[in-house]
């Protein structure tokens, strides 16, 4: 035994050293490699005055170019710009990749020890940021990081102040996902303690409120251009008509006109009138629609890549973008990954389908903006997933020639600048034809004032990001997106009460109003919070970031769940994901709500009456998973007598 102990022992030491020196030869070869990338760059840009007009030498030439000239028109500036790029400037102009910041909010040049899984992959997953904007030349960054505010902003002046340092002085765009909800998941949106906290989309929904989703954009816009993000990765305009998919939490429901009037306003709060340097420019997503998953499936992964409308609705989905992200003026668009089956020439991916793309939402919608990719459709992450659906047979650089060829103008998740020039060079693209979409891009950084002036106040930041009348405010929308579905008389609660409760993040609240027992034969009232139901996944890395497939609880859960809330009357409060299966829940409870994000303390405020709850459905509660699996994906509130149709919701008063 002595001796398998010692060989264990051994063996452990030698696997910890194996990894400590290939942390060493990892981290020497960044090192080594950032240090080669810093000295690619030039000197920093001084500000200058030429005919009384105030000016960043971006170019370093010690005269005022027409893309320098802040009293310029913003179409002449980007010409001009253009006109200098080089071809390489031009292709890494051409994609948004994901970016790391260390703790301290440092550009990510060489790998951490931290605690923090995100930036852990971050910093061994994805090229250093100077390898990124100095020797791939690109210039728009999704970042993933949340931490504090003066932190985000530290971070924004550092790569600004590296990206000054290029040949031309292109600023960056940093682009994020939503960062404003009381949850986290990196597949779709990041938490951030240091921003006011909201109900999600389907909440805001729920308000039925378009005054107060501006406002809420407003705050978040504020928000944003504190620590320098400019380019708002939402909203998502999908609808969600298929109740099994997993991102039906980003959407404003199932509801086309409803979603509509929530984009539109949305965006408006985002971008204002008319998108300016105070602005945050959006990119909305998923052009055409994408809620219709076949089977509920999400096309991040091969089996949910197939968009079916059994139901002959394609133009429903359109709706939104119309009606919505359009009449605000969004100033970009996102197209999903998935294949919307046999409604174009080819079945591929919207964003290789130049129908959708050129012929729908160029020709046709007239849209003019920027057109971004999802993340990753052309080459395998380095997390394992590649989504080139429909192009499986095509190489990287056909998947790239085919998507500029549909009217994309940049590659999410991606970082290969380099297939473009080799494009370019064989004479398969045209050099006019990135004019066209690298100007496209740049006239948002003008228009956003990037080039006069891409640094925050870091101080500033801290003063705006998560103020207490943000936070205010959001409290508000929480407590007005709470759905009250059945209350047989219990609700709202008198003062004193005893609550036996199970699922909070924070029990104590209930002492502000009520008493809080351990044992629910002590208790006046049960309260059981619970999520919506899902089928664990593991096969893909991203598969843990969304819940999935069935609706309703195991046996086991329902059976636990039952046996709590029939000992007392009970409130049973249910955070509403996607569109839960209730149906014996609702027959046990005394009192049932959907939540979509709200705070323990604020669920204190509604359940006590000193919030009366006015929240409608945005979307059908199914009576039954026959019902759900019965039902067709592109169709909404179709499901055989719900338990609660869309737009239901009662009132204390």
């Amino acid at each position: 035994m002595k001796k398998v102990l010692k060989f264990l022992k051994y063996g452990l030491l030698a696997v910890l050293g194996i990894l400590i020196v290939a942390f060493l030869v990892i981290y020497i070869k960044m090192a080594l490699a950032s240090s080669g990338n810093f000295d690619l760059l030039g000197e920093e840009a001084t500000s200058s005055t030429q005919n009384g007009i105030l000016y960043r030498d971006l170019n370093k030439n010690g005269k005022l170019d027409v893309y320098e000239n802040p009293k310029a028109s913003l179409e002449d500036r980007a010409n001009d710009l253009v006109s200098q790029m080089t071809l390489e400037e031009k292709a890494g102009s051409m994609f948004v990749n994901m970016i790391g910041t260390t703790p301290e909010g440092e550009p990510m040049e060489k790998p951490v020890f931290t605690s923090d899984p995100m930036t852990l992959m971050m910093a061994f997953m994805l090229p250093s940021n100077s390898e990124m904007i100095a020797k791939k030349k690109m210039n728009s960054f999704n970042i993933l990081t949340s931490i504090d505010a003066d932190l985000l902003a530290k971070y924004n002046n550092s790569i600004q102040k590296m990206a000054e340092r290029t040949r031309l002085g292109i600023p960056i765009t940093i682009a994020s996902d939503p960062r404003h909800g009381t949850e986290n998941n990196p597949g779709a949106s990041l938490y951030t303690p240091a921003f006011s906290q909201w109900p999600s989309s389907l909440g805001l929904a729920a308000t039925r409120d378009t005054v107060l989703v501006r406002e809420f954009a407003d705050i978040a816009r504020r928000e944003y251009t504190a620590v320098g993000i400019r380019l708002a990765l939402h909203p998502m305009a999908d609808l969600a008509t298929e109740p099994r998919w997993g991102r039906s939490n980003g959407t404003f429901g199932e509801d086309a006109h409803l979603s509509a009037m929530m984009t539109k306003a949305y965006v408006l709060g985002f971008q204002g009138d008319s998108l300016d340097q105070n602005g945050v420019a959006c990119m909305t997503k998923h052009f055409s629609g994408g809620g219709p998953q076949e089977d509920g499936e999400d096309a991040h992964f091969p089996y949910g890549k197939n968009q079916v409308y059994p139901g002959n609705n394609f133009d429903y989905h359109v709706i939104p973008f119309t009606e919505g992200a359009f009449e605000a003026n969004t100033a970009q668009i996102m197209p999903y990954y998935g294949i919307p089956i046999g409604q174009t020439n080819e079945d591929v991916a919207f964003g290789f389908n130049r129908d959708i793309i050129t012929t729908l939402l160029r020709d046709s919608l007239n849209f003019k903006g920027v057109v971004c990719t999802d993340w990753n459709i052309i080459t395998d992450s380095r997390m394992g997933e590649g989504r080139a659906w429909g192009v499986e047979n095509l190489t990287p650089k056909e998947r790239v020639k085919k998507v500029i060829d549909a009217g994309c103008d940049q590659f999410g998740g991606e970082s290969i600048p380099e297939l473009i020039v080799e494009l370019v060079n064989d004479g398969a693209i045209s050099e006019n034809r990135l004019n066209i979409s690298v100007k496209r891009i740049m006239l948002d950084k003008f228009r956003l004032g990037l080039f006069d002036n891409p640094y925050v106040d870091e101080k500033e930041a801290t003063q705006i990001a998560g103020k207490k009348a943000f936070r205010e405010k959001g409290k508000i929308a929480q407590g007005k997106s709470m759905v009250l579905l059945k209350n047989n008389g219990l609700l709202p609660l008198k003062k004193g009460t005893k609550i036996y409760a199970e699922g909070m993040l924070t029990p104590e609240v209930i002492y502000t109003n009520g008493a809080l027992v351990d044992n629910p034969q002590d208790a006046d009232v049960i309260l059981k919070k619970i999520r919506t139901p899902y089928e664990p996944r593991d096969e893909y890395f991203l598969e843990s970031f969304f819940n999935q497939g069935r609706l309703y609880y195991s046996d086991e859960k329902k059976k636990e769940l039952l046996e709590l809330i029939n000992q007392k009357p009970s409130i049973v409060v249910a955070n509403l994901e996607r569109a839960a299966i209730l149906t014996e829940i609702d027959k046990a409870s005394s009192a049932l709500f959907g939540e979509f994000g709200t705070s323990d303390e604020v669920l204190m405020d509604v359940l006590f009456g000193k919030v009366n709850p006015s929240g409608k459905l945005p979307f059908e509660l199914p009576s039954s998973w026959e019902a759900v699996e019965n039902q067709k994906e592109d169709v909404p509130y179709d499901s055989k007598d719900p338990l609660y149709p869309f737009g239901f919701g009662l009132s204390y008063k």
